[in-house]
């Protein structure tokens, strides 16, 4: 992956990040900075980190359907997986300033779904696949990490109210 791919997913994961914790922050205005600056940080950690994986989760995703779809279909020699290019990945900068809430959720979905077609074509090329099959491939990759990273949010502000709960019980 060469560096300016890394600094647009670092881009992203904090667009991404910064739609998701200052909504917040205006509903809670006695939010300590140092707090707000811990979130944007772990955030653009975990957001950058599932953006990166989505090749990844795609072609792993195509080799698990491959003997299902297409049993006679081969992956090109040499073919070692799908990842990211300055020009596939720009994009999603774009989709992740979308993801300010009333500012277009339906242009971040549809921008996000027009990146993943961009990315079906060379998985399609690479796996041997057809375009259909790996868009599908692209699309449980993508649902399955959004997913994933939602229920770990969602247990974690779990465990954090519950803890607040006891400690305002005590």
């Amino acid at each position: 992956m060469s560096m300016t791919v890394v600094l647009l997913l670092v881009l992203c994961g904090l667009s991404e990040s910064a739609g998701r914790v200052l909504p917040l922050v205006a509903r809670r205005p006695n939010v300590s900075p140092r707090l707000v600056a811990g979130l944007m940080m772990t955030g653009t950690v975990v957001e950058g980190t599932v953006i990166a994986l989505w090749p990844v989760g795609a072609w792993v995703v195509a080799d698990l359907a491959q003997p299902l779809v297409a049993p006679d279909a081969a992956p090109l020699p040499g073919a070692v997986g799908l990842a990211w290019t300055p020009a596939s990945v720009a994009p999603l900068l774009l989709a992740a300033v979308l993801a300010f809430p009333l500012l277009g959720p339906f242009l971040h979905l549809l921008l996000v779904a027009g990146v993943g077609a961009g990315l079906a074509g060379p998985l399609a090329a690479a796996s041997g696949l057809g375009w259909w099959t790996a868009a599908g491939c692209i699309a449980v990759a993508g649902i399955g990490l959004a997913a994933t990273v939602e229920v770990v949010r969602r247990l974690i502000a779990r465990i954090i109210a519950g803890a607040r709960k006891r400690e305002a019980i005590v």
